[in-house]
């Protein structure tokens, strides 16, 4: 095959928003009911016949001849493609260790999945597409392979599976016939992500202990310490009565796209209800009545809502959170106007640089907080430990014909699966890029950063950050891991916040799988779409104090049983039984 140049086509429009948010898995690409369990152990095919390539566990892919094979391309704006990559960055080292060129078709990350979904529809899908979250409006037009029935010539997709004990997990994207038709990110365990970070030292001068208060305390506990906190930035003269000294992004109009975001999604999480970015179509296991519930319209979520309005009715948490930019919001942060703001892994280092620049060093300490108690102690990570993945297409087989086929899938798994992949493309090449000690803790080489790893640049920018310069620790690649893997890159305060929930809060259990044929998956959205922009406005009323949660609760539970939410918990009830 010819390689050719990356094709950058440009931004049209905002990636697509998919509400399928299934407990389980949902869709199916046959008509069935046959339920099929996966098997706790894959078997793996080894070839007896001599192949042009070398492939293994704890080997290097390798073809004997070299091979292009095409991939689709999700092309960050915050650190875009440039042709170092290509020529001396993570494609030409994967290109000089597999004899594999990857032709990119690249779309910016905002337009990713409207731009391959239409060139799937199209016939044009490249053989390997990345970052893909939901497949299932891809897998009912023959157009993507259904993976699970070609595993088995993966190696290390299958030394994972079967190590971790993936299957139950694995079967919460099955289809309805039996068959997966996604490469997930898989993870040995889950680690929590998003949280909250607090100016500590203007905590500790308010005398809020929050190391003693966060292993047990509730939201209840949590307000009251923002209001001390609040009450000495106004003796200080921080801030008025009138201001808000929590503005919080990742939930306006840009980030939470009307749902909340990541505020009312981790809040939620710890009434066991689904909101804001979690919101999907609002469907939860519960395990006490042994079946699927429409959470958004429970006594629990109606507690969820009195206790996220509270923070704005005392005067805490800023309603602009709901309707302003991420960028607005954390200049608030960064300046000192306000204590505290969310947070995750990827974002700690960038925060420090920038406070760094705004406040100075040394005058002011950042800490990570664990999440306040609801009605559980369940940390708000997934409970399923997988990550998005990659989908193979149809094109693929057709054109490589069965032999090629499994040869691209070798490549493949290494690139995705392997410890030598995930090492080069997280952190670039050994002893070149960084350094790795006798306890597997890597470091970064004198004159290198990476923001993507949470090494930020110096106040002169005299490093060279190895992310923008050669596209190492990029989004297309790296997904999930060893725990070893996922954290080798955690600074002390992100990895203690990621210790202590693992220590204080117990793991979400993982829903029951459930099978939606394509047809009951089919109404399922249609049912789900309008309910949860209905559920969404109504929770923003609610949290801002626009509606009053008292005295129009009856009303909008009537608004949801008028959108049929009934017939969305009979659907599940049926399939539930079918399981």
């Amino acid at each position: 095959m010819k390689t050719t140049k990356l094709t950058k086509v440009a931004s049209v429009g905002l990636a697509i928003s998919m509400l399928s948010g299934l407990a389980a898995c949902n869709g199916g690409a046959a008509q069935t009911s046959e339920i099929t369990t996966l098997p706790s152990q894959i078997e793996t095919s080894a070839s007896e016949e001599k192949v042009p390539y070398e492939f293994g566990l704890g080997k290097t892919f390798k073809a004997e001849k070299p091979v292009t094979y095409t991939m689709f391309f999700s092309d960050a704006s915050w650190y875009p493609y440039v042709e170092t990559w290509k020529t001396e960055g993570i494609f030409k080292e994967i290109e000089k260790r597999t004899n594999v060129t990857l032709d990119l078709k690249s779309y910016d990350s905002n337009d990713y999945m409207d731009q391959i979904t239409l060139d799937i529809q199209a016939g044009n899908a490249a053989y390997i597409i990345p970052k893909i979250y939901d497949d299932s409006k891809f897998v009912d037009g023959g157009a993507i392979v259904p993976i699970s029935d070609y595993v088995k010539y993966m190696p290390n997709y299958t030394e994972f599976y079967n190590k971790y004990d993936l299957s139950k997990d694995i079967q919460t994207i099955t289809r309805s016939n039996g068959k997966y038709y996604k490469l997930p990110g898989m993870k040995e365990k889950n680690l929590i992500n998003y949280s909250f970070v607090i100016r500590k030292d203007i905590w500790d001068k308010a005398g809020v202990d929050v190391v003693a208060l966060q292993k047990t305390w509730t939201w209840d506990q949590f307000r009251d310490a923002l209001k001390k906190v609040k009450a000495y930035m106004v003796s200080q003269k921080m801030c008025t009565e009138k201001d808000y000294i929590w503005s919080d992004l990742w939930c306006g109009t840009e980030s939470g796209k009307g749902s909340g975001g990541n505020l009312l999604g981790v809040m939620a999480a710890t009434y066991d209800c689904n909101a804001g970015w979690n919101i999907g179509n609002g469907m939860r296991y519960n395990k006490e009545q042994d079946k699927f519930i429409f959470s958004p319209t429970t006594d629990a979520y109606k507690e969820f809502l009195k206790v996220a309005n509270s923070f704005i009715k005392e005067g805490l948490l800023d309603p602009e959170t709901f309707t302003q930019d991420d960028n607005t919001a954390t200049s608030k942060y960064y300046n000192g106007k306000t204590a505290i703001m969310s947070v995750n892994q990827g974002q700690f280092a960038s925060y420090e640089e920038n406070m760094t620049k705004q406040l100075g060093e040394g005058k002011y300490e950042n800490y990570v907080l664990t999440l306040p108690v609801g009605v559980n102690n369940y940390s708000s990570v997934d409970p399923a430990r997988l990550e998005n993945g990659v989908m193979i297409s149809k094109k693929a087989l057709d054109d490589l014909g069965e032999a090629g086929f499994i040869q691209m899938l070798r490549f493949v798994d290494w690139l995705f699966y392997s410890h030598e992949a995930y090492d080069l493309t997280k952190w670039g090449v050994k002893d070149v890029h960084y350094t790795e000690d006798a306890n597997g803790r890597k470091t970064l080489k004198d004159g290198f950063c990476c923001s993507g790893l949470g090494y930020g640049n110096n106040k002169e920018k005299t490093l060279t950050d190895i992310r923008l310069q050669w596209g190492y620790a990029g989004g297309n690649f790296w997904y999930g891991g060893t725990i070893a893997e996922m954290s080798d890159n955690l600074i002390p305060p992100v990895q203690d916040y990621i210790n202590r929930d693992l220590a204080d809060r117990t793991g979400l259990p993982l829903p029951p799988a459930i099978f939606p044929t394509p047809d009951q998956n089919e109404q399922i959205n249609t049912i789900a779409t309008p309910l949860i922009s209905n559920v969404n406005a109504w929770t923003l009323k609610f949290v801002t104090g626009q509606a009053d949660i008292e005295k129009q609760w009856d009303e909008y539970k009537k608004s949801c049983e008028g959108l049929n939410q009934k017939g969305l918990e009979d659907l599940y009830a049926e399939l539930y039984k079918k399981t």
